[in-house]
C-alpha cells in the first residue's frame, strides 16, 4: 500500500511540473503577442451569447457533428473523458485507501454503469478514429486525405495513450471486483466482464494486478498530461478559451480594423518603424492569434473544404496555422529571452528561426510562401468547418495587409485594380460618368440622389460597382430596378456619387485605400441621410453592412435577394409565366457562409412556376466558392486547376439549363467558365449564369417591351416574352 502510494505521488509530481512548466512556457508565449481588448470586450458585454456558444459547441459538440461518423466518435471520447474524470478521482483515492469510494455517490450503481458505459464509448471513438485514419493514410491517398500534413505519427500516439488509460482503469476494476473492494455492487457491466476473466488467476494474483494497475492509471493519466501539453491534443484545454473568445455571431463576415498595441490604426498619426502594420512577424498576432495556433487539432476539416486545395494549389489554411505555429514554437526563446545579451547566448538554431521572414518563398526561407498567401479567396470554408473556431481569414489578410503596405509585395495584374480604385473610384478604371449608364436603358426614370434623399424613398439602391460597369452584372441590376419599380417601392441610386466600397482593396491588404473609399462613402451616404440600404453585391452588402459600422457608418441593409423575396412573400410581385427550366443554384460565398443568407434566393426561384430547382452537392454553408473573393477576380489563377472551372463541372453534373447565383462576381466566373466549357463542346449552347432577380423578372408580366440581351435571352429589364 506503502509502495503504490509513494509511486503515484512521485509520478504524479514529476508529471505535474513538466506539464506545468510547458504550459507556463505556452501562456507566456501567447502574450508576448499584440493585445486584443475587443475579444476580452466582446466576452464581457454578451455573457449570454458566451455561455450559448460554450454549451453548443464545446459541450454540444455542434461542429464536430457536421461530419456525422467522425464526430459522433469525438463526442463519444469527449464525454467519456469528462465522464471518466469520476475514475480518475478514484484512481487517486485508491492509492491511499484501497476502499476509496467517491463521497456520497460512490456505492450508487447508476455511477458505475455510467463509467463503464463511457469507457466502452471512448475505446469505441478510438476504433473508429483507427479506422479512419487507415482509410485517410496520407502516405496513400496523399492530397485526397484530409491528414495530409498532419503530425500524424503524434496522433497514433495519442490514440495508444487513450486505450491504455482505458484499458489500466478496467483492469484495476476488475481485479477490484475480485479482491473485494470494488465500491459498486452491480451496474459496472464491463469492469465486471474483465473481472470475469481475471477471476480464474485466484486473490493474490488478483491482489497484485489491482496495486499495479491502479499505479499504471495513474501513470498513464499522468504521461498522457504531460504528451497533451507538449502536441497537438493541447486543444483540450485550449479549444473552450478559443470558442469563448471567437468573434461572435461568427468569425466570418467583417474583417477587423488594423490594430497597433491594441488600438485602432490611424493612418494619419501611424508611424511604419513603431506601429505594427499588419502581420509582419509572428510577435505581431495578438495572443488570440497564437491561441488559434495552439489549439488546431491538425483535423484537415478546412483543408478538405478549401477551394484552393481542392484545385491543386499549395493553400491549406490547416497548414498555414501548423507552419506558424511551429515558427512560434522555434522563436519562443528568442521572444522571452528579454534582452540582446541573452538572445546572443541562445543557440544558433533559434536565432536563425528568429530571423526568418513571414512571409518568404523557399530561396528566402520563408515561413508562410506569397504563392499560399495569394491563393485565398477568403471564402470562409476553413473558418465554417473549423470545430474549433480558429480565424484562417483574419491571419492570411493581417500578412497580406503587412505585404501590401510595408513590402509592396503582391501580384503585379492587382496594381492597377488598387491604382483604378484610388483614381477612378472603381476597379477597372472606367469613372464616375459610366456608373449612370444601365439607367438609360429602361424605359422609367430611377431618382438619383442629389443632396438629402427624399422622406418618400424607402431604399438607397446600392449598384455596386460590376453592377453599374460589367455587362453582365447590369442586366440584373436592371432586372432588380424594373422589379422594385413594378412592386411600387420607392428606391433611388447615388450614381455618380457612388464608389467603390472598398472591399477588394481591403481583401488584397491595402487598408489605406479602403480607409478612404470606406470614409468617403460613410459621408455621402450620411450626408444624404440613408436608414435603409439594398445591396445587390453580397461583397458590397457585406462591407456596408457590417464593416462600415466601423467607421460610424450605421445602417440598416439588405440584400437584394431578402427584398424581392419579402415582395413575392407579400403578393406585390407575382411570378406568372413559366420558365420551364431545371435551375440549379450556386450560393455566393459573401452572402451565404459569410451572413446566412441561404433561403431568399432559393424561395425566389420556387416561386417561379414551372423551375425545377436541384441542389449542387456542395451548398449552402458548404458551398464552393467561385474563385473571385479576396481581391481573386483580378488575379490571375496560374496554379492548378481554375476554381470557377471546378465549380461549373459541379454544376453540368446535374445536366441543368441554368445556373442562378445572386453576385456580379459569381456571374462573371461562372459565364467565363461556361464560355469555355461551350467553346470545347463540354456544354450546351444554351446554358447560361443567371441571377435569381433575372430568373424572377422572366416570369413578371410587364406591359414594357421585352429587351434581349446577347445571349438570345431576354434580360431583367423586361420579361413578357420569357
Amino acid at each position: 500500500m506503502v509502495v503504490r502510494m509513494i509511486v503515484g505521488l512521485l509520478v504524479t509530481a514529476v508529471a505535474l511540473a513538466i506539464a506545468g512548466r510547458r504550459l507556463w512556457w505556452l501562456k507566456r508565449l501567447a502574450f508576448s503577442g499584440q493585445p486584443a481588448p475587443e475579444r476580452v470586450a466582446g466576452v464581457r458585454g454578451h455573457p449570454g451569447r458566451d455561455v450559448s456558444a460554450e454549451a453548443t459547441e464545446v459541450l454540444g459538440q455542434r461542429k464536430l457533428l457536421k461530419w456525422t461518423v467522425p464526430g459522433t466518435a469525438h463526442f463519444l471520447t469527449f464525454w467519456g473523458f469528462t465522464i471518466l474524470l469520476l475514475t480518475v478521482i478514484e484512481s487517486f483515492g485508491a492509492l491511499f485507501w484501497r476502499t476509496f469510494s467517491l463521497p456520497w455517490i460512490g456505492h450508487w450503481a447508476f455511477i458505475g454503469f455510467i463509467e463503464d458505459l463511457f469507457a466502452v464509448a471512448v475505446l469505441a471513438g478510438i476504433i473508429t478514429f483507427t479506422v479512419i485514419r487507415i482509410r485517410q493514410n496520407p502516405h496513400r491517398e496523399g492530397r485526397k486525405s484530409r491528414f495530409y500534413g498532419s503530425h500524424t505519427r503524434a496522433a497514433w500516439l495519442v490514440l495508444a495513450m487513450i486505450f491504455l488509460v482505458v484499458a489500466t482503469l478496467l483492469i484495476y476494476r476488475g481485479a477490484q471486483i475480485n479482491t473485494g473492494v470494488f465500491p459498486y455492487p452491480h451496474g459496472a457491466f464491463a469492469s465486471q466482464l474483465v473481472g470475469h476473466w481475471l477471476a480464474p488467476l485466484g486473490y493474490g494474483v488478483n491482489a497484485v494486478l489491482e496495486a499495479v494497475f491502479v499505479v499504471a492509471q495513474v501513470a498513464v493519466v499522468m504521461v498522457f498530461l504531460v504528451i497533451i501539453a507538449y502536441s497537438k491534443h493541447l486543444h483540450i484545454f485550449l479549444a473552450p478559451v478559443n470558442v469563448l473568445y471567437s468573434r461572435r455571431p461568427n468569425a466570418l463576415g467583417p474583417l477587423e480594423p488594423m490594430r497597433s498595441g491594441g488600438k485602432v490604426l490611424d493612418f494619419e498619426e501611424a508611424d511604419p518603424d513603431t506601429d505594427v502594420f499588419g502581420l509582419g512577424k509572428i510577435e505581431d498576432f495578438t495572443w488570440k492569434g497564437m491561441l488559434d495556433m495552439g489549439t488546431c487539432t491538425e483535423c484537415g476539416r478546412c483543408q478538405s473544404q478549401c477551394p484552393a486545395w481542392a484545385t491543386g494549389k499549395p493553400l491549406s489554411p490547416k497548414q498555414v496555422i501548423l507552419d506558424l505555429r511551429d515558427h512560434a514554437f522555434a522563436k519562443g526563446p528568442w521572444l522571452l529571452a528579454g534582452t540582446d545579451e541573452a538572445r546572443e547566448k541562445l543557440p544558433d538554431t533559434v536565432k536563425a528561426e528568429a530571423e526568418r521572414p513571414l512571409v518568404g518563398d523557399k530561396a528566402a526561407n520563408g515561413v508562410i510562401d506569397p504563392d499560399v498567401l495569394w491563393s485565398c479567396t477568403n471564402c470562409g470554408a476553413c473558418v465554417e468547418e473549423c470545430p474549433v473556431d480558429i480565424e484562417h481569414i483574419e491571419h492570411i489578410d493581417g500578412m497580406r495587409r503587412h505585404q501590401v503596405l510595408i513590402e509592396s509585395a503582391f501580384p503585379v495584374e492587382a496594381a492597377g485594380m488598387l491604382r483604378n480604385l484610388e483614381n477612378k473610384g472603381d476597379p477597372w478604371g472606367m469613372g464616375e460618368n459610366r456608373r449612370g449608364d444601365w439607367i438609360t436603358e429602361l424605359d422609367f426614370e430611377v431618382p438619383v440622389v442629389d443632396g438629402k434623399i427624399g422622406d418618400e424613398v424607402e431604399y438607397l439602391f446600392w449598384v455596386g460597382c460590376a453592377g453599374a460597369l460589367e455587362d453582365r452584372a447590369k442586366k440584373s441590376t436592371k432586372a432588380i430596378a424594373t422589379l422594385l419599380h413594378q412592386a411600387g417601392v420607392k428606391f433611388a441610386v447615388l450614381g455618380p456619387a457612388e464608389t467603390c466600397t472598398g472591399d477588394p482593396a481591403r481583401r488584397i491588404g491595402n487598408e489605406f485605400v479602403f480607409s478612404m473609399l470606406a470614409q468617403q462613402n460613410v459621408e455621402t451616404l450620411n450626408e444624404a441621410g440613408v436608414k435603409k440600404v439594398v445591396a445587390s453585391c453580397p461583397h458590397c452588402f457585406n462591407t456596408i453592412s457590417r464593416e462600415y459600422p466601423q467607421l460610424g457608418g450605421n445602417y440598416e441593409v439588405i440584400h437584394h435577394t431578402q427584398l424581392l423575396a419579402q415582395l413575392v412573400q407579400d403578393g406585390k410581385i407575382t411570378p406568372a409565366i413559366a420558365v420551364d427550366e431545371k435551375i440549379t443554384y450556386h450560393d455566393p460565398c459573401f452572402l451565404g457562409r459569410h451572413n446566412k443568407v441561404f433561403t431568399p434566393p432559393r424561395a425566389i426561384i420556387d416561386a417561379v412556376p414551372g423551375t425545377t430547382a436541384e441542389e449542387m452537392h456542395r451548398c449552402k454553408n458548404r458551398g464552393f466558392c467561385c474563385g473571385a473573393g479576396g481581391a481573386r477576380m483580378w488575379m490571375e489563377e496560374r496554379i492548378g486547376k481554375r476554381i470557377n472551372t471546378e465549380r461549373i463541372e459541379e454544376a453540368l453534373a446535374l445536366n441543368p439549363d441554368t445556373i442562378s447565383t445572386a453576385c456580379p462576381y459569381c456571374l462573371v466566373m461562372l459565364g467565363d467558365a461556361i464560355a469555355a466549357k461551350k467553346s470545347s463542346g463540354d456544354a450546351k449552347d444554351t446554358l447560361e449564369v443567371v441571377d435569381v432577380a433575372q430568373l424572377l423578372a422572366r416570369s413578371v408580366r410587364t406591359t414594357a417591351p421585352a429587351a434581349v440581351d446577347g445571349d438570345g435571352g431576354t434580360d431583367g429589364a423586361g420579361a413578357a416574352d420569357s
